[in-house]
């Protein structure tokens, strides 16, 4: 890389317009994640674990200090019907989303998904309790 390439990359926002080619190894489960396959030139996460780095305050300009790990804690559904990924930073508690790439694990997204439904934030079996307090005959069908 020459010497204003190498300048260009570092400005603000410089990844926002421009493709990241570059490889890296995962933090969390130790993968060598390339950008191939993603169907994106913008891999930011791990395909394997969903785990990024708190490295951007805003999408692209790598300007966040923190370095800590991001992780998938939920996914979500756009407008379009894309997929996405939210993140909460383990060090500061930062939130973000993420597209979905093609290559991601979909177990675990299917995971993510599911975590509400399988550990709900009461216990099960006291939603025929619950159903008849709110006005319902409690059976569940």
């Amino acid at each position: 890389m020459n010497r204003e390439n190498k300048k260009k990359s570092f400005e603000k926002g410089y990844y926002k317009t421009h493709a990241c080619n570059d490889s890296f190894t995962c933090k969390v489960c130790g993968r060598v994640v390339i950008p191939e396959g993603a169907g994106t030139k913008h891999r930011n996460h791990c395909p394997n674990c969903l785990t990024s780095l708190h490295v951007d305050d805003e999408p692209g300009d790598r300007q966040a200090d923190c370095g800590g790990i991001m992780e998938p804690i939920a996914v979500w559904i756009k407008k379009n019907g894309e997929w996405a990924i939210i993140h909460r930073c383990r060090r500061c508690g930062d939130m973000s989303s993420n597209r979905v790439a093609a290559d991601d694990n979909p177990l675990k997204l299917m995971s993510i998904a599911m975590k509400p439904l399988t550990s709900p934030p009461f216990p099960i079996e006291r939603i025929e309790k619950m159903t008849r307090l709110m006005g319902g005959d409690g059976a569940i069908e």
